[in-house]
């Protein structure tokens, strides 16, 4: 089967003289707090405005503004771009977002309401297909009418999820994630084994990795492919082990689903051999 692309949905910009209305009630409500980052920012009318008020504000799009942007935001807004964006393109830009907030920042994500049929369409202007589709997310709704939903974000170590005592479920503030996504996020582990040991870790109180719906598990496995690129980036290992811990015989400490990656360093390890293998003693079976 041939691979449908979405290579024209910056298309999908508009060219205004005036703020959107997810911006428009942002400012009117006090919400653009510190430096902001408008992600996805189109032909970056938002931006523009907003600096002439002065506003502290950068702009980012992968076609249009390209350089992408350095640091943390204190706020991140994010208008329009889900709608037109395939599902795993969905949630590289949630966990993208994520990973540019700063720790007790808000993202704002605004998406289309009056949308009525998903899929490709002729482009009026362009003449080319451009995809549109209906989005919902996990997050708090601030505003809602027939038109568009904003959304307010903050980092899943930021709030209490459920009442039972996992950690997962409601992992420590002073805990670094690195990314989030709709039903997945990953954070540094507590108890390191190497520099840079990271669990990425659903959000589904589940504890056998097994028993995730497979869309919940390729979410999981999406993340560790942003992870490794990340963990990449920052510490230049020599290598990884990836994998997890199912049930207590295997070493599953926290009955909830997670999976480890951990930078390997070369010299790291006192024996010859050091890989998944080595996990059980030789001998044992």
């Amino acid at each position: 089967m041939k691979k449908q692309k979405n290579k024209y949905s910056h298309l999908t910009a508009i060219e205004r003289v005036f703020l959107s209305s997810p911006a428009q009630f942002l400012l009117d409500k006090n919400l653009l707090i510190g430096n902001i980052l408008d992600f996805g920012c189109g032909f970056g009318n938002d931006v523009k405005l907003l600096q002439k008020k002065g506003y502290d504000i950068t702009a980012y799009d992968p076609y249009y503004f390209p350089q992408y942007p350095q640091g943390k935001f204190d706020t991140i807004i994010c208008f329009y771009v889900l709608n037109v964006l395939f599902p795993e393109e969905q949630a590289n830009v949630l966990m993208e977002v994520s990973s540019l907030l700063k720790p007790g920042g808000k993202a704002y994500f605004a998406v289309r309401r009056d949308i009525k049929k998903e899929g490709f369409r002729e482009h009026y202007i362009h003449k080319k297909p451009t995809y549109q589709c209906i989005v919902k997310l996990p997050f708090k709704s601030i505003k809602a009418h027939e038109y568009c939903e904003i959304y307010e974000y903050s980092h899943y170590n930021n709030q209490r999820h459920s009442s039972n005592n996992c950690i997962f479920c409601n992992p420590y503030k002073h805990l670094t994630l690195l990314c989030e996504s709709a039903t997945t996020y990953a954070i540094f582990d507590g108890y390191p084994l190497s520099k840079g040991h990271v669990l990425v870790i659903p959000k589904r109180h589940v504890s056998n990795y097994f028993e995730l719906p497979l869309k919940e598990q390729s979410a999981c496995w999406l993340m560790v492919n942003k992870i490794q690129e990340m963990l990449n980036k920052e510490f230049a290992p020599d290598g990884f082990n990836v994998g997890m811990n199912v049930n207590k015989h295997a070493g599953q400490n926290v009955m909830h689903a997670s999976i480890h990656i951990i930078p390997r360093y070369q010299g790291d390890a006192a024996g010859v051999k050091s890989g998944m293998r080595c996990v059980i003693p030789k001998g044992k079976y």
